[in-house]
């Protein structure tokens, strides 16, 4: 990008199989998604004692989820472990690419794009960690964002809707230029697609948002054609030129 900035995305159609992807195998802090591999972390530890969230657990994950809040993000990082633990639950579901944040900076894991569909095929499919009761109540979290947070993966919703989503944004200290990302499940064609977008570089919140959404829908517009066509799998999508 002519202002410096970085994006990668990868988008899966769950039914072929057939990913596409471009920016490469690029690792990016995480900012506020990470909330979900936290979430994720969290019903696995509660599904091992035996038991399910408490209240206060379940008070944090909606919080954290459906507003981002970060003060509850905060808490349920020091239940699970840290990074310790968010490393050991990880590798459990799969996610080869993640490395939890030192100390108490969950936003600061550093992750991929491709590892992000690993963990969303782990919330939206059926052969995975999480119970099936698990599942559902992280979707119906990621379903009900509040809506001035609504950005990037739902941008590419048929009439809005059919979406879930969990976005992350964080300015660099070392910089002020911005983390935007975005992941999620979304309908777009008539299909649901799992989906991730990961920038960094941009030089406020808005234009990263704008660079994520561009980069979303140039990538499921590429998976679309790609089931058009019967052809294969894993093939990168065209670049697209910087957006507008």
């Amino acid at each position: 990008m002519a202002d410096g900035a970085r994006v990668s995305v990868a988008v899966l159609d769950p039914e072929s199989g057939e990913t596409v992807s471009y920016g490469g195998a690029g690792v990016f802090v995480t900012a506020s998604v990470v909330k979900l591999d936290i979430l994720a972390a969290l019903l696995l530890r509660a599904r091992e004692a035996g038991r399910g969230l408490d209240r206060t657990e379940r008070s944090c994950a909606a919080a954290m989820i459906v507003r981002s809040d970060n003060d509850a993000a905060s808490a349920l990082w020091g239940v699970i472990g840290r990074a310790p633990g968010l490393d050991a639950a990880n590798a459990r579901l799969g996610l080869t690419e993640t490395v939890g944040g030192d100390g108490p900076l969950w936003g600061l894991t550093r992750t991929t794009a491709v590892d992000r569909l690993v963990l969303l095929r782990q919330v939206f499919g059926a052969d995975s960690l999480l119970d099936g009761a698990s599942r559902a109540y992280v979707r119906g979290l990621m379903e009900g964002v509040v809506l001035e947070q609504a950005w990037g993966v739902p941008s590419v919703a048929d009439d809005g809707t059919g979406w879930a989503v969990k976005n992350g944004w964080l300015p660099r200290d070392a910089t002020g230029l911005w983390v935007v990302n975005s992941v999620g499940r979304v309908t777009a064609g008539g299909r649901a697609y799992l989906v991730a977008a990961l920038s960094d570089g941009n030089p406020t919140k808005e234009r990263g948002v704008i660079r994520v959404e561009h980069a979303v829908r140039a990538a499921v517009r590429t998976a679309g054609a790609a089931h058009r066509r019967g052809t294969g799998p894993s093939r990168p999508a065209p670049r697209p030129g910087p957006p507008g």
